[in-house]
């Protein structure tokens, strides 16, 4: 079947519109009064608000996915569920809004780290959405977005200036051990599983090639919030106001 005629296409339109029309829904509730009164943390808050709500769909999915269909802990390049194929879709759907919201809201050079990731990302979710392969590892991937829901939840806090909070402190622990639990082991879970069994297949190396550079983004992300919520003596002094990351 030709690309441009494959029957996912609707599917990605559609998840891409959702996230679309969710932004428009979120953008309706009241801002917390620290963030109101700038324009870049207003975009910057819907954009975290529609990352969150993506996280707990997402996430929550990829779980149910991996206890209804246990295989793809294994078979990670033949294992095919239903509700898999449409996890990934939706997610790629996510991405792509999240990679025009930031280039039509001109946060291209703030943001370039996370358009890199999404390209990645959309690059390894297509194999799945067009070839049917490797379904199993974009659920397993996505078991990243468990992680996020607590990752985003500090990221809001910390652009909202509230630090000081207990639900902060509290986070920052919990968000450390889901980061372990659901960044870092299924991200060297599927790093071993391509190195040894997809490396010398044509797709999975270039799977490979971008499990590595994400890998690598990983490991910079871990580092950056380390420093910022358990050594903030050893933090970069000088942050850029328009540059919001994991720090």
């Amino acid at each position: 079947m030709p690309l441009l005629l494959h029957p996912a296409w609707p599917l990605l339109l559609g998840a891409t519109l959702t996230f679309r029309a969710l932004r428009r829904v979120l953008c309706r509730l009241p801002l917390p009064a620290h963030v109101q009164t700038d324009p870049l943390r207003t975009w910057r808050w819907h954009n975290l608000l529609v990352s969150f709500t993506h996280s707990i769909v997402s996430g929550i999915w990829a779980l149910l996915c991996l206890w209804q269909t246990p295989e793809m802990l294994v078979e990670i390049e033949t294992a095919w569920s239903a509700s898999g194929y449409l996890l990934v879709c939706f997610s790629a759907g996510y991405f792509i809004h999240d990679t025009v919201d930031i280039v039509v809201s001109k946060q291209t050079r703030a943001s370039w780290e996370y358009l890199v990731h999404h390209v990645m990302a959309m690059g390894a979710f297509f194999s799945g959405i067009f070839w049917k392969r490797f379904v199993g590892g974009g659920v397993l991937t996505l078991l990243v977005e468990v992680s996020n829901i607590f990752l985003t939840l500090r990221m809001m806090m910390k652009i909202n200036n509230a630090q000081d909070l207990l639900l902060y402190k509290v986070n920052k622990y919990i968000n450390l051990v889901m980061y372990f639990l659901f960044r870092l082991a299924p991200q060297a879970y599927l790093t071993k599983f391509f190195l040894q069994y997809a490396g010398q297949r044509t797709l999975g190396t270039f799977l490979l090639a971008i499990l590595l550079m994400l890998d690598l983004m990983i490991l910079i992300y871990f580092s950056r919030l380390l420093r910022s919520d358990f050594c903030p003596e050893r933090a970069p002094r000088r942050q850029q106001k328009d540059k919001f990351l994991t720090e």
